[in-house]
This record gives C-alpha cells, sequence and structure tokens, in this order.
C-alpha cells in the first residue's frame, strides 16, 4: 500500500534509506513522493526508535508522574505507583511531544514550551486512569503482566483511584489556562463514558454497523488521541489549519489502531495477546472484523445471537470470522485511516519529528503483517 504526497521544495535529490520511508525530492521541483507502507525488509519498526528524539522529554515526564499524582492518601500513591510502575509504551505523551516539536518548528520555537510538557503529564493521567476504570468494567486481573489496582486493592478503591486520577489531571487542565485546550481535554473524558455506554448497549447486536463501530471506536481511543495531537499544536500557537490537521491525523492513527488492534484479537495466541483470543466476541463486543464478517455468513449471526449457549459456539465463531474475509477487510479499514493519517502530516515541514510520527502509522501496520 502506497501513499503519494506533492511536495515542493529545494534540497538536493534524496532517498531514505528505509524503503517504508522511501522518499526522493529535486532541487526546484513539486514532486509526488510515495511511502510505500509495508517495508521491504523484516526488520521491525520499535517505538523505542520512534521516540528517540523525545526521548529526554519521555524521560522528565515519567520522572514527574508519581510527584504530580500528589501524596494526600497512601492508597493512591500505591495504585499509582502500580499502574506507572507496571511500564506502558508512552505512546500517547509520545506523541504529544512529536507533534510539538514537529509544529514548533513551523511557529520557530527553539524549545517547548512549560504548557506542552504539562499536557504530556495530563494526557497520561488521563488515559491511566481510564485503563483502571476499564479494568473494573472487564474484570481483568492482569495489565502489562502486573495484578491490576482492582485486584490489588479491590473494586472501590480502583474506581476512587480512577475518579482521583481525572481529577488531578483536570485541576492541572484548568491551571493550563487554555479555553480551548481545556474544551478539548473535557470532551475526551465525556467522549469516554460515551463509548462505554455505547459498546454496553450493543452486545451482541448483530445490527450493529460500521460507523456504530467507528464511532465507538472514536469515542473509547481515537479521541483522546486526537486531542493529544491538536493541543499540542495549539500550544505551538499555529494556524488553525495546521491544529485541525493534527486533529485529523490524531483521530486517524487512533481509528487505526484501534482496528489493528481488534484484528489481533482474532489473528494472534492467547500467550501473544494476555488474554484468550476472541475475548471481545465472547462478552459480545462485535468489532470490524466480525461486522464483516457478519455480511457473508449468516452462521455466524445466529451464533452471536444465541449469545455463544452451545459448546465450541465460540471457536466456531472465530473460526468464521478468521476465513468469511472479516480479517481482510478490516486490514483493508486499517489501512484506509493509515492512509488519511499520513496525508493529514503533508502541512509540517520535513524533520526528525515529522518522519518519526509517519513511522508511528507504519509501526501500527507493521502489526497485522
Amino acid at each position: 500500500m502506497a501513499v503519494g504526497i506533492l511536495w515542493g521544495v529545494a534540497e538536493p535529490c534524496q532517498r531514505n534509506q528505509r524503503r517504508s520511508l522511501y522518499s526522493m525530492v529535486c532541487i526546484g521541483q513539486a514532486q509526488t513522493v510515495t511511502f510505500d507502507l509495508k517495508p521491504e525488509t523484516e526488520q521491525q519498526i520499535s517505538l523505542t526508535d520512534l521516540f528517540e528524539v523525545v526521548a529526554d522529554d519521555l524521560q522528565t515526564l515519567n520522572d514527574n508522574l508519581l510527584s504530580i499524582v500528589g501524596a494526600e492518601n497512601p492508597v493512591l500513591i500505591s495504585a499509582a505507583e502500580q499502574i506507572f510502575g507496571a511500564g506502558g509504551k508512552r505512546m500517547r505523551p509520545g506523541l504529544v511531544f512529536l507533534v510539538s516539536r514537529a509544529t514548533a518548528e513551523l511557529a520557530g520555537l527553539k524549545e517547548l514550551t512549560t504548557e506542552h510538557r504539562r499536557l504530556g503529564e495530563i494526557i497520561e493521567m488521563i488515559h491511566t486512569a481510564s485503563l483502571i476504570h476499564d479494568d473494573v468494567l472487564d474484570e481483568s486481573d492482569m495489565r502489562r503482566g502486573k495484578e491490576t489496582v482492582h485486584e490489588l486493592f479491590g473494586t472501590r478503591v480502583a474506581v476512587l483511584a480512577g475518579d482521583f486520577m481525572f481529577a488531578q489531571a483536570s485541576w492541572y487542565l484548568a491551571n493550563l489556562e487554555n479555553l480551548e485546550v481545556i474544551k478539548l481535554i473535557s470532551q475526551v473524558i465525556k467522549d469516554f463514558a460515551s463509548g462505554e455506554i455505547k459498546q454496553a448497549s450493543s452486545l451482541f447486536d448483530c445490527d450493529t454497523k460500521l460507523e456504530d463501530y467507528l464511532l465507538k471506536s472514536f469515542y473509547k481511543t481515537a479521541s483522546l488521541v486526537a486531542a493529544s495531537t491538536k493541543g499540542a499544536a495549539i500550544f505551538s500557537r499555529v494556524e488553525t489549519n495546521v491544529t485541525e490537521q493534527m486533529y485529523e491525523f490524531g483521530k486517524n492513527l487512533g481509528l487505526s489502531f484501534q482496528v489493528v488492534d481488534d484484528i489481533l484479537d482474532f489473528t494472534q495466541s492467547t500467550e501473544q495477546l494476555g488474554k484468550p483470543a476472541g475475548s471481545d466476541l465472547a462478552k459480545g463486543n462485535l468489532t470490524a472484523p466480525v461486522i464483516f464478517a457478519l455480511e457473508k455468513e449468516p452462521r455466524l449471526r445466529e451464533i452471536i445471537e444465541s449469545e455463544f449457549c452451545e459448546v465450541g459456539s465460540l471457536e466456531e465463531a472465530i473460526e468464521m470470522v478468521r476465513e468469511g474475509g472479516g480479517i481482510r477487510r478490516a486490514q483493508e479499514l486499517a489501512r484506509e485511516k493509515a492512509d488519511d493519517a499520513i496525508k493529514n502530516l503533508q502541512c509540517l515541514p520535513r524533520s526528525g519529528f515529522r518522519s518519526a510520527l509517519e513511522q508511528m502509522v507504519m509501526y501500527n501496520l507493521e502489526r497485522i503483517d
């Protein structure tokens, strides 16, 4: 799959060594540049490599996370240490810093502002709070190889810890004193709840449309990513058209990530997933592969609507999704959103930060290659 991008530049001809970021530009010419989103070699892109250009920013964030949660209650501190100490990819604050630095170049800023850095911390707190609540709703006992907060401290403490982290993030958000960003991030917290309600109200519903799935995925996943990238651009004080493109970039990247995650639920093993394969389907949560497979497999509808009451019916349904074209069409959807995300980055100047953002799109697609 390739994406064509039109540039007008005044640089010597260059060729990126990695085929997944293949590009050529020539002096004084506007030329279509093709990004081949399927790497020629088997060398995988790693998040560590992607975030190398903002490694210092992420280290500062890691150092600050526990201190900004606050020290009012030892149990809350223990809960925060458990979830932050479990590691995690720090993808969302990493995106904040990449977009911050990429857009800062447009604005002539030589260094990130205090607002940029605080935004990364706020985004990670909000994401962490949502994970704590998700684990309660899903009754998950493990995350990133460690026991979840509610498994260690009980459901009551987990709910309150998540609430506290949302509240603390909101306090820091208000202190940024930027009304546009406050509205943007506040909408994300509302979207989380809307997504959970939408999902809970459509379990085992075989009439769920792709548009419904994408809206739910936006609420639960892409909304936070989009707010992260747009907020970063706002604090760089770039033009409105750039901030809107950064919002669309985050939205498309977030949706592509969610579709890939939903594909992996059917294509990876229980060991790779850290949970039983097909677990979303087992709970009645119909994702893109299932919605596509339902168009060609009438028997699949019968099994799902019976809520897998017969022995072996879940395994039969999973096989139908795998063999009925659902995986292939979901892959096409993930790539379509990835194409759109790459196009959204055209407004940024060429830099190592923009290249890292482009490679983030490809990193996601490599998970299903």
